[in-house]
């Protein structure tokens, strides 16, 4: 009989953001991809409300340290928006 294996709290949360991420991506495939107004409008509804939930669990994930991010250097990010940057 296989041990069992407990989730920590981080882990589950580790799972929905990565769920809801790939959710989202579906949704916003499913929105490019609607036949009908109707049925674009719904998806976008959805996806929306994705986003919202994605933004939701990573705000959570944030404030008790599970999820850091580090700002870039200004330089950096000059660089980069030079390199997309339309002349």
């Amino acid at each position: 009989m296989a041990a069992k294996q407990n989730m920590t709290d981080r882990e589950y949360m580790d799972d929905i953001l990565l769920t809801s991420k790939t959710m989202s991506g579906l949704y916003h495939y499913a929105v490019q991809e609607s036949p009908t107004e109707s049925v674009h409008t719904e998806f976008k509804t959805i996806l929306n409300q994705s986003l919202d939930m994605q933004h939701e669990i990573y705000s959570l994930m944030e404030q008790k340290g599970w999820y850091t991010t580090t700002e870039a250097p200004t330089q950096q990010v000059d660089q980069v928006k030079n390199k997309f940057s339309i002349s």
